[in-house]
């Protein structure tokens, strides 16, 4: 990924990211209140030798006492010293817990050997630190004492330092538990967040869909949780950036199969609720309004939702044209004050599939495109059954849906997919459900890929002009 990739998923898991540093900070303020404090105290032992005065003497004692520190510092916490300080401070304690609240360290090159004692009590870590000193003191005394009487023994220990009681605590370390704590949650939250955003299967943005195909974006729908309440947002609100969604993808359909001479196209997805049926409705009244003779199909034979939105009778439709049971002229019915007509999909037969593959709805296509400008096929999903892949064959070219935020990785390419396995061409994707605000917004703008503002997109800005294509069309048959 790339550093805009992390920034955007920072920008999108942000709340995530706060709410798992405060809990890690909250954690690290808890753990340092219910800790119980810790004092330090240290005392120093000075070793020296006993020489001559001469100065090999003096070199040799010198590195008979750096060696000999290592050895007094490991002896410091055996139980032949520590057994005079737990019985001349009666502490209820064994020699080897005794051991663990003791540190003996001895500086590189040096003669010195610091003892430090870590304790609840601050006194009884000064007086624990200055008895280990005392009694390490009078065993080294003791044990390096030669066997002759009246020599002197080769080494001497001092107590340079007493150890005196501290006057605060070693730990908990309050501001370290707590940057540390900010860091893990911060650390943690960010993980999280870029592990949540990799395993996401989800189609949320183009970027998405680049990753699974090469197929062109050709629009983009944006959200509008007032939906299912008006279906038909360029007719009920033409001033809504989702309207305008609807007219740039209108605009953008002039530049589509250019090569070819039909203008009819099936609007399909890869599964169910992806905003299909909708877009389809939308789409044909933005083409109408912009002065093109449209036609808008229900090819779903299953689930017809046509009639529905546009409020027309959907009893008789392409079923019935389809066996003979009722005439083209007498079932398709205009809409609003242009130039729409609809189709409603009828009864829904037992055998869809064969009938949107039948040489009879050949023959009804090839009537569309001589009669209208744009034919646009609501049709089925295509995972779930194979009719809109033999309609878009029989049409040649479709248009697939994709909703953002529902759409599967894997559910696009079974979709692309299913028509390639057929031969059906596809003429760009839609996404539909796009938010316009946050992380995830639809990154051509609110508007469409020119990023205009709200002026730009509001219904009195745009000329009322039909799309060149569809003029020159219409002046062929006139």
């Amino acid at each position: 990924m790339e550093l805009r990739d992390y920034i955007r998923i920072l920008r999108k898991s942000w709340l995530l990211i706060v709410a798992l540093t405060l809990v890690a900070v909250a954690a690290a303020s808890v753990f340092s209140i219910t800790t119980t404090p810790k004092f330090s105290a240290i005392s120093k032992v000075f070793v020296s030798t006993q020489s001559s005065g001469t100065t090999s003497d003096l070199v040799q004692g010198n590195s008979f006492t750096v060696a000999r520190v290592k050895t007094y510092s490991g002896l410091a916490t055996t139980p032949l010293v520590l057994l005079p300080v737990i019985e001349g401070l009666n502490l209820d304690l064994i020699p080897a817990a005794l051991a663990d609240a003791i540190s003996v360290s001895a500086p590189l090159d040096t003669s010195i050997i610091d003892i430090t004692v870590t304790d609840a009590d601050p006194v009884r870590a000064a007086d624990i630190a200055n008895a280990v000193s005392q009694s390490l003191t009078e065993n080294v005394q003791q044990i390096e004492k030669p066997d002759d009487p009246g020599a002197a023994a080769p080494v001497k220990l001092t107590r340079v330092q007493v150890a005196s009681v501290p006057n605060a605590p070693v730990s908990p370390n309050v501001p370290l538990n707590l940057a540390l704590g900010a860091l893990v949650g911060l650390a943690l939250g960010v993980g999280l967040a870029v592990l949540r955003e990799t395993l996401d299967i989800r189609i949320r943005s183009q970027r998405d869909v680049e990753q699974v195909t090469d197929m062109p974006v050709i629009g983009g729908i944006v959200f509008d949780p007032k939906a299912t309440e008006r279906p038909l947002i360029v007719h009920a609100d033409p001033r809504s950036p989702r309207a305008e969604s609807f007219r740039t993808l209108r605009t953008n359909l002039q530049y589509l199969d250019l090569g070819r001479a039909d203008r009819s196209f099936v609007i399909t997805s890869s599964i169910g609720s992806e905003g299909k049926s909708t877009s389809s409705a939308n789409l044909a009244i933005a083409l109408a309004d912009a002065g093109a003779r449209v036609l808008l199909v229900d090819a779903d034979l299953r689930r017809p939702k046509i009639a529905e939105y546009m409020d027309i009778e959907g009893g008789v439709g392409l079923t019935d044209v389809l066996i003979g049971r009722a005439e083209l002229s007498d079932v398709i019915q205009p809409w609003g004050l242009g130039q729409l007509f609809v189709l409603p999909a009828g009864r829904i037969p037992p055998n869809p599939s064969e009938l949107l593959g039948s040489a009879g709805m050949a023959t009804l296509i090839d009537e569309f495109n001589s009669t209208f400008d744009v034919v646009i096929f609501d049709s089925p999903p295509l995972l779930p059954v194979t009719d809109a892949a033999i309609l878009a064959k029989s049409v040649g070219a479709a248009i697939l849906i994709v909703a953002a935020g529902r759409t599967q990785k894997n559910q696009l390419k079974g979709a692309i997919a299913a028509l390639h396995s057929v031969g059906a061409p596809i003429s760009g994707l839609v996404l539909t459900m796009l938010q316009i605000t946050g992380p995830d917004a639809y990154g051509y703008g609110h508007y469409g890929p020119y990023g205009y503002g709200h002026s730009y997109g509001e219904v009195g800005a745009e000329p009322d002009m039909v799309p060149p294509s569809y003029a020159r069309r219409s002046r062929a048959k006139a």
